[in-house]
């Protein structure tokens, strides 16, 4: 099978996958195994490879040698740390960024909530995570303090998880509203409703299990 096929292919297992594990279908600790994807889905090993490589990435499984992949959990305890990291982060980075940004990283944040609004009319919960992850890491970019943007990239993959898992029991539209909130808060220059709007958008309680 040539690249060209695989790539699109591998990205329906991987939606596929994805569905089935953010919905509970799919449990925390159960392995995946080629074979059997495969032939669930009528197709090679190769983009059932591809797609699992995919959701590593995203922090939904982990690949071990010998065990193959497996679907990872995300606990409570857990959560509880990266709300912690984050707010702790951002806090500082948006309010560095704050008086930094200008009219071109503005403009980019912008297209950030357009591209999440865009994804949320649509039901696409994959584009709103991926949009929601990359507004907050360019806020962190902007905000020209490099150190606290390695901290968030070493638990981007978890924080990916987490958003994955509970952001299905939310309403994407809300989600895009937060975020629209916070780049008005950015335009406006306003610091002390800026860092309360993020403290409440990091904030979300854990859904009930």
């Amino acid at each position: 099978m040539s690249s060209a096929q695989t790539g699109p292919r591998a990205s329906r297992i991987a939606d596929t996958l994805r569905e089935r594990i953010v919905s509970g279908e799919t449990q925390p600790g159960e392995h995946l195994v080629e074979q059997q994807i495969a032939d669930d889905l009528q197709t090679s090993r190769g983009p059932v490879r591809e797609a699992l490589r995919r959701l590593e990435y995203e922090g939904l499984v982990v690949s071990s040698p010998y065990r193959g992949a497996v679907v990872v959990g995300i606990s409570d305890e857990e959560v509880e740390v990266l709300m912690s990291l984050r707010v702790t982060l951002e806090r500082f980075s948006f309010r560095k960024a704050l008086f930094v940004m200008g009219d071109p990283e503005l403009a980019e944040l912008n297209k950030v909530v357009w591209q999440m609004e865009r994804a949320a009319s649509r039901n696409e919960i994959d584009g709103v995570v991926e949009a929601d992850l990359r507004f907050h890491e360019s806020v962190l970019e902007m905000s020209g303090q490099p150190h606290t943007v390695q901290v968030w990239r070493s638990i981007e993959s978890r924080i990916r998880a987490y958003f994955y898992r509970f952001d299905r029991d939310r309403d994407l539209q809300s989600i895009v509203a937060e975020h629209r909130e916070l780049f008005d808060a950015l335009v406006a220059g306003q610091e002390d409703s800026l860092l309360k709007l993020l403290v409440a958008h990091i904030a979300v309680p854990i859904p009930a299990t």
